[in-house]
């Protein structure tokens, strides 16, 4: 009985022309989502527990469930290199790397633009430039690699930026309301989950009382 054939991983298997040093980078950038997800959300809740940050996270989350729903729907083929890619028995529409990132920058620019968290930067427009600049690059490389066409990538984008707001204005306008009940539920008591959009400096708040709890223990050693 021969064996069965082998299937990789897609969540970090992206392939690019041997030699292209274009397709090598653009291959990175189409790692960025996992970096994100993996290395900036994961490591948030790690260290910071912040809730916002929190249902940020669940939002790319049903944003990805609902790209999934849809690829299943609609069974949209990939290009043509997709067999080159090894990824023909995957569908296309919408890409799910845009929907990621789009949905990602226009969260981050809502959370700019509103304050939450980021009131003491100056100059906003440099916060929203990169996340931006990498949704852009991202949609490129899906498309320069051959994973998709450009309509599936304008859809994942489309998409992206239709769910990031509308679940910044769930977050913000529905949930935001419950926080302090989460804050003080057993749940958010044993994880040490809070909410901090109520500070206008995070950093400074956390920085003199940081100062002053050392003070304090060296006054008390004396």
């Amino acid at each position: 009985m021969p064996n069965p054939p082998l299937k990789a991983v897609t969540l970090t298997h992206v392939r690019y022309q041997n030699g292209d040093q274009l397709g090598h980078f653009l291959a990175w950038v189409s790692l960025v989502p996992v970096f994100i997800s993996l290395g900036g959300f994961f490591t948030h809740f790690i260290f910071r527990r912040e809730l916002h940050c929190m249902f940020f996270a669940l939002g790319l989350i049903i944003s990805q469930f609902i790209n999934e729903v849809i690829k299943t729907s609609v069974q949209q083929a990939r290009p043509e290199t997709c067999a080159l890619l090894e990824m023909c028995d995957s569908h296309g529409w919408p890409s799910s790397h845009s929907q990621f990132m789009f949905f990602f920058s226009v969260y981050i620019t809502l959370l700019t633009v509103e304050g939450i968290g980021l009131s003491q930067i100056k100059n906003k427009w440099a916060v929203n430039f990169f996340p931006w600049s990498l949704a852009v690059l991202t949609m490129f490389s899906r498309v320069y690699l051959g994973y998709h066409t450009v309509a599936q990538v304008f859809a994942g984008a489309a998409l992206g930026v239709f769910l990031g707001a509308c679940w910044f204005w769930v977050v913000n306008n529905v949930i935001y309301e419950y926080f302090p009940v989460i804050e003080e539920s057993m749940f958010g008591r044993m994880l040490f989950v809070k909410d901090t959009s109520h500070i206008k400096n995070v950093l400074k708040f956390e920085y003199d009382n940081a100062r002053a709890a050392r003070k304090s223990k060296a006054d008390k050693a004396n």
